[in-house]
């Protein structure tokens, strides 16, 4: 069987809304961090943008088998390569340089318009709701 590490940074972590799209193939989780920016889509969730001299950003590498990385393209709308996709997902290693996989990302351009959020989803998210309370 193939398994696969990716890193993930916003609503597939655990604990996170859309864990439960990626947790029946997860066979590994370890913290990790990744340079790039956390930009905020509709406060709804985030999209990464690397950036080799932007701050690291926090997350997990999930290592998921076949199944749990085409789970994860649907819900992150990557088609394959060279498509019209939502998400790209490309190849990153992580600021410790020992793990490495892969990540969704948006590119700059798309991104530019977007709020920066800061290095962590879940704080992000946090100050966000306490703001409604």
């Amino acid at each position: 069987m193939t398994l696969f590490q990716v890193f993930v940074y916003g609503t597939l972590l655990q604990g996170e809304q859309n864990h439960h799209v990626v947790a029946p193939y997860v066979t590994h989780i370890e913290t990790g961090t990744v340079y790039g920016w956390l930009h905020s889509v509709a406060d709804l969730y985030p999209a990464l943008v690397l950036d080799s001299s932007a701050p690291p950003v926090e997350g997990e590498w999930l290592t998921v088998n076949e199944k749990g990385l085409q789970a994860m393209d649907r819900l992150e709308g990557y088609y394959g390569e060279g498509k019209r996709n939502d998400y790209e997902r490309v190849f990153v290693t992580d600021v410790d340089g020992k793990k490495a996989g892969f990540v969704y990302v948006y590119s700059s351009e798309r991104a530019k318009h977007l709020p920066r959020i800061g290095t962590s989803w879940r704080a992000y998210k946090q100050s966000y709701e306490r703001g409604f309370k």
